[in-house]
């Protein structure tokens, strides 16, 4: 043993440095391995094994991959003793391997064959049980070519734990240290819970008295890579989850409430399977007469209290048995669950299978049988308390649930009511108008609904904006949900063709948005490509609780559209938005670095605003990456370069639009402005907000001042405001602008700034400003048309639209004259 660890003894002062000094004992249970992040003149990875009573140890400065195409260079070192496999903390400087060290990963390791034979070879096989390393890996040592020290390659192996690099960066999704994580060894990986072996990740753990649920996200169509996704039925039911104890079992909503005294015959059920304690997740139907989910026959099996018949679909476990399994794959979580259903399991239980085939194939089935659709999972994720893009609906028709605002009298021989006024919330929190529903009731449900209707009846309308030509309509206060189906969208923001489901009562009205779907690309992106030196911490936290996005999802946002966004900020000043606590919290407009570190961010000649602290650049794509590091969400440009502070190289409109105007008005209002300035012999490019309006901007040449510009754009919107005084207002404010669209001249004086084409925006649903075509306006829904859960089913088109039809930069003194427009007679300018 000493002379093992001469090496690693002779390289260090442990009168100096807290590195351990003794052997250390083995290893109970197994081999340990540990994997140490180490921040010395590098930073690199410390990858280490227990064999033969030493720590082998290889050096890797890039880290370890889990896609099996990155073979990751491994620098032997010294052996370490075994003790050192508990050390965090800082080497002093000067002494050998000067830094930080963190224990980033540790667990045991399993050789395949003889160790020490494969060790000596230079090929070891073997697989780890790490917090987050799993599966089977290989070391593989190269020639030497006279190399000092021996190079080896560590490489992930094939199999279920194997991720592409551009699907996931394991660095990048968990850069922090597992020291304080109770240690998995040998003995609690081997531990036998009552029904079967805990899975590798499985940590010993109280059991939670509350627990939110996983939710799933809309996408448009099924992921490419299917080996790695799982399908099962989208139920179409309520939410369920059950806590088991030793001595109780409480059946919960996915809101907290208990509803074990609604459903006590389903718990009695599932008190005969004595489940050992968990949390078991599920969904719970009525079936009609062909065995498919009803919803509208379940919310009648509540309102007669005859809840018998529910059955109750199990298919996840996020804790069981004193282990919290919510970091072991799903494939593994589902295998230890189905594992507790046998022959006597009651048949108001069941087991929510699986379907292993193209999810095409089961989409078309489940929809020709008159299901709601399928739900995708990724088979290596973790159960997240939170919506997830790990998991995915993938619905047979458009449906979601709607607030019911009003309702209309009936008509002919129909009782009850005509038709129920639907309503969703807004970004803003307001409920607005979506249309209605008539069909889809029977009898009974048309007499209970109108009980219910009348017991809330309210002289207040409860929507924001129009409602539609309705004669006499009866106004509910907002507090009743209803599931509908239906056919599409229209562009004022209705449903068509809708078909009532039934009511719903485990949501709060004000989580109830329109939904939109996701398209893939954007959530599976990493910042592996552009952002390696970049550490991500608390990716984890979410940062919009409306979409359960977060802060990692923005991060890989912005490392996907980095070339994009860098050809609106290259050289230009730049301000940011700071959200440290999400959006709902305080946001922070910054102009200047201060003391914060920013790697690819710069300070600007402080010359370039004299008496002001140095201005911002967003110098290379880490600086994208290490701003949103630090919690900025929106990016904002200046309307000129650094080259030529002084003279604007393009005038830019904001279309604000108030409270009172329409998504067609806005469109109107674009192509106006667009006509005003192609009179005055100017040309524009038009982009999204990312929140209510449009922007407009016209490329100049650096001709005129800031004054100058400005007070031309002033002209053009009051010249607006004159013309169309019911469209539009060149005064701010919300009494100025009801009904009406501000027309924001503002933004083209010094030092004001203009949120850049593909930043994010600090709003619920994360809003993205994105370029387009003028002949695509048509087609735009609103300012947030795109957001982060969309904008990668417009990636593919870029910044095209406006470098497929390029605006020259213009000389705007011709316009000037067209509107009478005298620059040398505005009292605003100022000789700079």
């Amino acid at each position: 043993m000493p002379a093992k660890l001469k090496v690693y003894k002779e390289k260090r002062n442990f009168s100096i440095t807290p590195e351990p000094s003794a052997a250390g004992t083995r290893s109970r249970g197994g081999l340990a391995f540990v994997i140490q992040k180490h921040w010395a003149s590098h930073l690199h990875y410390d990858f280490r094994i227990e064999l033969n009573g030493v720590m082998k140890s290889w050096a890797v400065p890039k880290g370890p991959s889990l896609d099996p195409k990155d073979k990751r260079m491994a620098v032997h070192v010294e052996d370490h003793p075994i003790s050192y496999n508990s050390f965090e903390g800082q080497i002093p400087a000067k002494q050998y391997g000067a830094g930080k060290v963190i224990i980033w990963d540790k667990g045991s390791w399993h050789p395949l064959g003889d160790p020490v034979k494969q060790y000596h070879n230079g090929h070891l096989k073997f697989e780890l049980h790490g917090h987050k390393l799993h599966g089977r890996w290989a070391l593989i040592r190269m020639k030497s070519n006279g190399v000092r020290k021996e190079a080896w390659l560590l490489i992930k192996e094939t199999d279920d734990y194997a991720r592409a690099a551009s699907d996931y960066s394991v660095l990048d999704a968990e850069p922090d240290s597992v020291a304080a994580t109770t240690a998995l060894d040998a003995a609690q990986i081997k531990s036998q819970s009552k029904r079967g072996r805990m899975p590798r990740g499985a940590l010993k753990a109280a059991l939670p008295q509350y627990l939110a649920p996983q939710l799933a996200t809309l996408a448009e169509v099924a992921p490419a890579d299917n080996n790695a996704w799982s399908y099962e039925i989208k139920f179409d039911g309520y939410r369920l989850l059950t806590r088991v104890t030793e001595k109780t079992l409480h059946l919960y909503t996915r809101n907290g409430n208990d509803w074990t005294g609604k459903l006590s015959k389903l718990a009695a059920a599932l008190a005969k399977m004595k489940l050992p304690p968990g949390w078991y997740d599920g969904e719970i139907v009525i079936l009609d007469a062909q065995g498919i989910p009803s919803f509208q026959g379940l919310q009648q099996a509540f309102d007669s209290a005859a809840t018998q018949e529910i059955i109750y679909y199990l298919f996840d476990l996020p804790f069981c048995d004193g282990y919290d399994l919510r970091k072991v794959p799903l494939s593994e979580r589902r295998q230890l669950l189905q594992a507790l259903f046998t022959q006597k399991t009651p048949a108001s239980v069941r087991f929510s299978e699986n379907f292993d085939v193209a999810p095409k194939d089961i989409v078309a089935s489940v929809c020709g049988m008159g299901l709601e659709g399928v739900i995708g999972k990724r088979k290596d994720s973790p159960y997240v308390t939170r919506r997830s893009a790990d998991w995915i609906k993938l619905k047979c028709t458009r449906r979601q649930e709607f607030v019911i605002g009003g309702y209309t009298d009936p008509k002919g021989a129909r009782v009850g009511i005509g038709s129920l006024l639907l309503g969703v919330h807004d970004e803003e929190g307001k409920l607005r108008y979506a249309g209605n529903v008539g069909t889809g009731f029977d009898q009974r449900s048309l007499t209970a609904l109108e009980q219910r209707l009348r017991d809330i009846a309210t002289d207040h309308k409860p929507f924001d904006g129009p409602t539609g030509r309705y004669h006499n309509p009866h106004w509910v206060r907002p507090i009743l949900l209803a599931e509908i189906s239906f056919a599409e969208w229209t562009r004022d923001g209705n449903i068509r063709h809708a078909v009532f489901h039934g009511l719903r009562s485990d949501k709060p009205p004000r989580a109830i948005v329109k939904e939109k779907a996701m398209h893939l690309i954007a959530r599976q992106q990493t910042v592996a490509t552009t952002a390696k030196s970049v550490k991500v911490t608390h990716g984890e936290r979410i940062i919009d609780d409306s979409s359960g996005i977060a802060k990692i999802d923005l991060i890989r946002y912005y490392s996907l559209v980095a070339p994009l966004i860098g050809e609106h900020l290259k050289a230009r000043p730049t301000s940011l938005v700071r959200a440290p606590d999400g959006i709902s919290g305080e946001l922070f407009f910054q102009k200047h670095l201060g003391d914060i570190d920013m790697p690819g961010v710069r300070q600007l000649s402080p010359a370039l605003d004299p008496g002001h602290a140095p201005l911002l650049e967003i110098a290379k794509p880490e600086g994208l990456l290490s701003a949103a590091q630090m919690n900025v969400i929106e990016f904002h440009t200046w309307n000129a370069l650094k080259t030529s502070i002084m003279k604007p190289d393009r005038m830019t409109f904001d279309l604000d639009p108030g409270d009172k105007t329409d998504w067609p008005t806005v469109q109107q209002a674009a192509l106006l402005l667009r006509s005003l300035l192609q009179q005055l012999e100017l040309e524009s490019m038009i982009k999204t907000s990312g929140g209510k309006g449009l922007h407009v901007v016209v490329p100049l040449r650096k001709q005129y001042g800031w004054d100058t510009v400005k007070d031309f754009s002033h002209a053009i919107v009051e010249h607006m405001a004159a013309t169309l005084p019911d469209r539009f207002t060149a005064k701010s404010g919300p009494r100025n602008r009801s009904g009406k669209i501000f027309v924001d001249y503002l933004r083209n004086g010094f030092g004001a700034t203009t949120v850049a084409a593909w930043s994010a925006r600090a709003r619920p649903g994360l809003g993205v400003s994105v370029p387009f075509a003028w002949n695509e306006l048509d087609k735009v829904t609103s300012g947030a048309h795109w957001s982060l859960a969309n904008v990668g089913t417009r990636l593919h088109k870029g910044n095209t639209p406006w470098d497929a039809h390029p605006v020259a930069p213009q000389n705007i003194t011709h316009g000037m004259k067209i509107l009478g427009f005298d620059p040398q007679a505005s009292h605003t300018e100022l000789k700079r």
